[in-house]
């Protein structure tokens, strides 16, 4: 398997659980109906350390742009490489987001509001406002590239217990489950534009009964927020643990 291939099944993996669990507190019908904001959060951890478990050794485990790009600032990823990880996520959470709507099927259609069947797919804010929605992605993002980078980088491993390998995915989903807890309140932490571009389409195409519009009007944030926030990431990441042990 090679890379990108590897980054469209893990984003994928990390669709299906995480917008599964989406799904299983949002929609009617369930029997996880109404189990609230830390049911999401604690699934959408375990997701993606179910995603970075099973592509860790193929790819590196981006399944997220915002990484794929500061990677790429970095020198830890050509430049080059950078279009087929991308796309790689994007399908993979296209295709998450499809086996989700399949997993509920007979959901959707007891499901009348409009806005629970959208945010099982993507993100939308809790109160509307452009500059601090795209200021809560970045900082968000940046949470999480620098917890990534901080957390696996050689000062923190051990190379003779395999910590990177054995622990390493599990405090990926740490931190997001971190990330969801203290910092998802305002816009449903997207930290991820795969995670929620991709849907966002799924949710445009699919025959999903009384959907409503897809909110592409606000769909550039949770893509572009991640990304500024990811490149900020690296760059404190430079500045606070590479430049000290450099000089």
């Amino acid at each position: 398997m090679n890379a990108p291939l590897a980054e469209l099944f893990g984003t994928m993996i990390l669709v299906l659980l995480g917008d599964g669990v989406v799904a299983n507190v949002v929609l009617k019908g369930t029997k996880g109906n109404n189990s609230g904001w830390i049911v999401i959060t604690t699934g959408w951890a375990m997701a993606v350390t179910v995603g970075v478990y099973c592509t860790a050794a193929i790819s590196g485990a981006h399944l997220n742009p915002a990484v794929t790009v500061a990677m790429a600032y970095l020198g830890k990823l050509p430049w080059a490489e950078v279009p087929g990880y991308v796309g790689g996520q994007v399908a993979g959470g296209f295709l998450g987001a499809v086996l989700v709507w399949l997993a509920y099927l007979p959901h959707w259609k007891v499901t009348e509001d409009k806005a629970s069947k959208l945010g099982v797919f993507c993100t939308a804010p809790a109160i509307r406002h452009t500059a601090s929605n795209l200021i809560c992605e970045i900082i968000g993002t940046i949470v999480l590239v620098l917890g990534v980078l901080a957390i696996l980088s050689p000062v923190n491993l051990d190379p003779k217990t395999g910590f990177s390998t054995g622990l390493g995915p599990a405090l990926v989903g740490l931190i997001v489950w971190s990330i969801g807890l203290s910092l998802g309140g305002p816009t449903g932490y997207a930290i991820n534009p795969a995670r929620d571009l991709g849907p966002r389409i799924a949710h445009f195409l699919l025959p999903i009964p009384g959907k409503g519009g897809s909110d592409w009007g606000y769909s550039w944030i949770p893509v572009v927020g991640p990304i500024i926030g990811g490149l900020l990431g690296a760059v404190i990441y430079v500045a606070l643990w590479v430049m000290p042990a450099a000089a």
